[in-house]
């Protein structure tokens, strides 16, 4: 173990966040070496500083579930190649055992061994929303960050492409429509501002128009006149964006029963 893989397991340990694997780990690395307790120190006092005098805060429901949601996402089988303790312990196994045959006098060692260690990106992201609950602060913000619409993630993906596109068109009244895409993205993105409701019953319809060919990409409702709706699918190098108005839920047949309100030409 170096220096830097025991700072990751000094702050969980003064998160209270590590597993039972990782804190035995941690235990025997103070012993081993002593000078490094420093930095345990340094985060116990911070833990308890940015927690002292504040009152908790739950936070919304919505929170745990996300984090855990990206967790679950995140590869865990990450291995520090300069993590001496994991190859020293992998070539005993390899050396003096075989995975699922009981060795001299003990019981059977197990055919897989469970990855011990988190990746740094699924510890950060624990160890955040463990600060952020403890000190009460910040949770309303990280929930919005975690449970942002997906429009608005594809609009900042778009946005940060190199080759990111936009083209405005403005409607009778006013209203206007931004349709924005990147082509290395492959994604395309509605911006509305002023555009009225629809009838009861009734919803805005987007279409790619692929040539002469209309593909249904989904349906929007603005609030207020403001929509921010991410096109279904996706896009290719010349499509059209197109919008009609069709019965709730979208058009039964797949192909539009109105003629546009919007078309933005992307090519």
């Amino acid at each position: 173990m170096n220096e830097k893989d025991f700072a990751e397991l000094a702050a969980g340990a003064a998160l209270h966040a590590l597993s039972a694997d990782d804190e035995n780990r941690y235990r025997r690395a103070l012993v081993e070496h002593p000078e490094w307790a420093a930095v345990a120190d340094v985060d116990a006092d911070s833990v308890a500083l940015l927690g002292e005098g504040v009152t908790p805060i739950a936070p919304p429901p919505g929170v745990r579930a996300a984090l855990l949601a990206q967790i679950a996402q995140t590869p865990q089988g990450d291995t520090d190649p300069h993590d001496t303790d994991a190859h020293d312990t992998d070539a005993h196994d390899t050396a003096g055992r075989t995975p699922g045959v009981a060795s001299a006098g003990g019981p059977e060692e197990p055919a897989v061994r469970a990855p011990r260690r988190w990746t740094r990106l699924a510890f950060a992201l624990a160890a955040c929303l463990a600060l952020l609950v403890g000190v009460g602060i910040g949770a309303v913000a990280l929930n919005a960050q975690l449970t942002r619409p997906a429009s608005v993630v594809a609009l900042q993906e778009i946005e940060a492409a190199g080759d990111a596109q936009q083209a405005t068109v403005e409607l009778d009244g006013g209203a206007t429509a931004t349709a924005h895409w990147s082509g290395s993205v492959g994604k395309a993105v509605l911006v509305t501002d002023g555009l009225p409701e629809t009838d009861a019953g009734k919803t805005y319809e987007l279409w790619f128009v692929r040539g002469e060919e209309p593909i249904a990409a989904g349906v929007f409702d603005p609030e207020d006149g403001a929509a921010t709706a991410l096109l279904e699918g996706e896009m290719r190098a010349g499509d059209a964006i197109a919008v009609t108005v069709e019965q709730e839920g979208g058009s039964p047949s797949g192909q539009p029963t109105t003629d546009p309100v919007i078309v933005i030409p992307t090519a």
